[in-house]
């Protein structure tokens, strides 16, 4: 349990604030700034991402550290699937190359829980990776934010 200073929006969430709570977590992702990330985070955090088992917000600056160190150029679009009181539920996808240049489109989804503050307290991720050609990618808006006039990934068709 955190004591710091609550994150809103707060549970239980509705239909704004979840969409609003989506769009925080993938602009943060789209720092690339694993430091960043993690005070999203409660210090206790547990995630699942594919295979792996993470526990904390230390864990979790390493492993994004890790993520972007191999995942270049990584762009990420996230999506509201559904929510209820304090969990929400996404679907994703995020493009990026490795240091070969072979490119990959990421589909996954995730479930989120929060804690009261508003802090996720356990994210639970499957993840898959598509190989594309680089004349296939559909995520290219600068580094950073995605703007707010680019196609979500039901306009994209994804």
């Amino acid at each position: 349990m955190t004591t710091e200073s609550p994150r809103p929006p707060l549970p239980p969430f509705n239909a704004e604030t979840a969409v609003q709570k989506v769009r925080m977590a993938e602009d943060a992702w789209n720092t690339h700034d694993p430091h960043k990330v993690s005070l999203a985070y409660t210090p206790d955090c547990r995630w699942r991402n594919r295979s792996e088992f993470i526990e904390g917000r230390e864990q979790i600056v390493d492993f994004l550290s890790r993520k972007w160190a191999k995942e270049l150029d990584y762009r990420l679009i996230k999506e509201l699937w559904a929510f209820h009181d304090n969990r929400i539920a996404v679907r994703f996808a995020y493009e990026w190359h490795d240091d070969s240049g072979n490119w990959f489109r990421s589909y996954g989804n995730e479930n989120w829980e929060f804690s009261a503050a508003g802090y996720m307290q356990l994210r639970i991720a499957s993840i898959n990776d598509l190989p594309i050609d680089a004349s296939e990618r559909k995520f290219d808006w600068p580094l950073g934010r995605r703007p707010d006039d680019f196609p979500s990934l039901s306009e994209l068709g994804l």
